[in-house]
């Protein structure tokens, strides 16, 4: 596609040479950061690279120099679709089915690290993906290395990814470009009988039709009891006259993974439904009044949890009221009532609202930037307020 939005290659290089300067600061010779499938940022960051089934790494020396590391099924994929020249095929990161590939010659970690330059085996290893290293990946790293003095660098990436550059955020917006014309879409479907499945495949069909690579998050279109959900998958429930229909859909743009979560009503809301619904609105507009550069976050959160408890809705409270959001739509750095920074200039976050009651739950959430006197929202969607459909 002409004139596509995404990462230039010259930034992959920069971001390796940001990440050795951190690795030097710590005193490490080398960083290890892996990716799988569902959580592909890390590698991706650095390389461009995203697994299919297998996982994936990249590994950086304190001198700059970097390695993009594969499963033996993703030689050619790797080096197709990488930005890093040196790649190693690794046993280690193979797809969880487990095959054994008894007739490869692979390569090891050894012949990693000494490719970019570490040599030695008392070495000081930083493991930038801790929680995305699976047991075969550190088993390999300790049988490699029995010597190694392996830690958690996790915070070197939130530092580097918690920053956007301007063609992230170039990205990010394109997917609420998107986003945008594939809710208008599904709302304009939406009616009596359908399924929240045939939702979900409407909006599948715009975001590709539109210029998305993927998916930002499994998209999905809950009605009624399943919008008390934090977390769910939607169903072949059919949509009824009445219902409460929770939106959240998203889109990928060159890993970028945006979204917009809003409820829709089949017809009128009125009560203690329309009380909940406009209690959660305020909210989230109440925590992007308090966005802007210097502010600590836990003092939005806190102000979030009060005003939940001050308005009888501690029951209904289940998270925080905001989460980083980039590679991934949810990312480091939450917002919580225990967190210990201050927001920054190009910080991006989902000011993410939820609230869950006995029979229904209400979710508003948008993507913004951190400006230096506020925040800049990547969308206007949710002014429009309570959609309420004639049916």
């Amino acid at each position: 596609m002409a004139n596509r939005i995404c990462i230039p290659d010259y930034e992959y290089k920069e971001r390796i040479a940001r990440a050795a300067e951190l690795i030097r600061q710590r005193g490490l010779d080398l960083m290890l950061v892996a990716s799988t499938e569902s959580d592909y940022a890390n590698a991706r960051y650095f390389s461009g690279f995203w697994p299919v089934f297998e996982r994936a790494g990249v590994a950086i020396s304190a001198a700059g120099d970097a390695a993009l590391i594969c499963g033996p099924e993703s030689n050619l994929f790797a080096r197709d679709f990488g930005k890093i020249d040196k790649v190693f095929v690794l046993k280690e990161f193979r797809e969880s089915a487990d095959p054994a590939y008894p007739e490869l010659r692979c390569d090891t970690f050894n012949d990693v690290f000494k490719g970019i330059g570490v040599n030695g085996s008392h070495i000081k290893i930083g493991l930038g993906s801790y929680v995305e290293c699976t047991l075969p990946i550190y088993e390999g790293l300790r049988d490699s290395y029995p010597d190694a003095e392996i830690i958690n660098c996790s915070d070197i990436m939130v530092s580097l990814r918690q920053i956007k550059s301007e063609n992230e955020l170039a990205c990010i917006k394109e997917g609420f470009r998107i986003i945008e014309i594939a809710t208008d879409e599904v709302i304009r479907n939406l009616k009596p009988g359908v399924t929240e499945l045939q939702m979900v495949g409407v909006a599948q069909r715009v975001i590709y039709e539109h210029g998305a690579e993927y998916e930002g998050l499994p998209m999905y279109v809950f009605s009624e009891e399943s919008t008390r959900h934090a977390i769910s998958r939607s169903r072949y429930r059919e949509i009824k006259k009445g219902d409460i229909v929770q939106l959240n859909l998203s889109a990928k743009i060159d890993g970028y993974s945006p979204s917009i979560g809003l409820p829709v009503i089949m017809g009128k809301v009125e009560g203690e439904r329309r009380r909940l619904i406009e209690f959660c609105h305020k909210a989230h507009e109440r925590t992007e009044s308090m966005i802007k550069a210097g502010v600590e976050a836990s003092a939005i959160a806190k102000d979030f949890y009060k005003f939940y408890v001050d308005n009888g809705f501690k029951d209904n409270y289940v998270y925080g009221p905001c989460h980083g959001t980039g590679m991934i739509e949810v990312e480091a750095p939450w917002v919580e009532t225990s967190s210990t920074y201050k927001m920054q200039k190009n910080m991006t976050f989902q000011v993410d609202t939820f609230i869950s009651g006995p029979t229904f739950g209400c979710r508003w959430e948008k993507g913004i930037a951190v400006t230096e006197d506020g925040c800049m929202a990547m969308t206007d969607y949710l002014k429009k307020g309570i959609i309420e459909l004639d049916v």
